[in-house]
């Protein structure tokens, strides 16, 4: 099983709908990569070490999704009474918490990062347990701009915008972040983007949308 450069997120400055992307809610908590291997689960941070809180979490993922050898890309949350990630509680590990997986890398000695993301995602929602508290599927919709509207009125972080063809290849990403500019839990921290390629393949897409409009 390889060791996964986790996929960068760029930034974009608004919403915007094109039929090639795919837009999920950005969960506010942890970045993790889950190598899931013998019924044993590690929960991997950006920077490639392993968390050292979350035993629990870790010893959940892999009760459930015992018998398969993978790698995910997801998230660790506090999520809220309403299902709102409440970032704050996170930081002083006051659970419950649940791994929002959004992205399938390796499944049982597969390499699945050149597969396009649609494809990824129906495989890693055949994967997951229906009813698991530990694991969730990150659903996606197909408007960046009613979703922003949503994650606004809802006092989220923001959105993530993914080419939906698109390989797992974190030397050219091309998933990129609306942020909500009025999010309430956003005081007091920093952000770190690529600012490079991914806005110029958005505006391109944009532009090439609306010659067709």
């Amino acid at each position: 099983m390889p060791s996964v450069a986790p996929m960068p997120l760029a930034r974009f400055d608004a919403p915007f709908e094109h039929p090639d992307w795919i837009f999920e809610p950005e969960l506010d908590g942890f970045r993790a990569l889950a190598y899931v291997e013998d019924g044993a689960c590690r929960l991997v941070a950006r920077n490639r070490n392993a968390f050292r809180t979350f035993e629990l979490q870790a010893l959940a993922i892999g009760r459930q999704l015992a018998g398969h050898n993978a790698i995910l890309d997801g998230e660790i949350v506090r999520p809220g009474p309403d299902g709102r990630p409440m970032f704050y509680e996170l930081m002083r590990r006051r659970g419950p918490f649940c791994f929002y997986a959004f992205d399938l890398l390796w499944l049982d000695g597969r390499d699945l990062r050149d597969r396009p993301l649609l494809e990824r995602e129906r495989l890693l929602r055949k994967l997951l347990p229906r009813r698991s508290q530990a694991v969730l599927y990150v659903e996606h919709v197909e408007s960046g701009t009613d979703l922003f509207r949503v994650i606004c009125e809802r006092d989220m972080e923001g959105v993530v915008a993914k080419q939906g063809s698109g390989r797992y290849t974190p030397e050219a990403t091309t998933w990129v972040k609306i942020k909500n500019r009025a999010y309430s839990q956003a005081a007091g921290r920093e952000d770190f983007f690529d600012r490079r390629k991914p806005g110029r393949i958005v505006k391109q897409y944009r532009l090439t949308a609306s010659r067709t409009a």
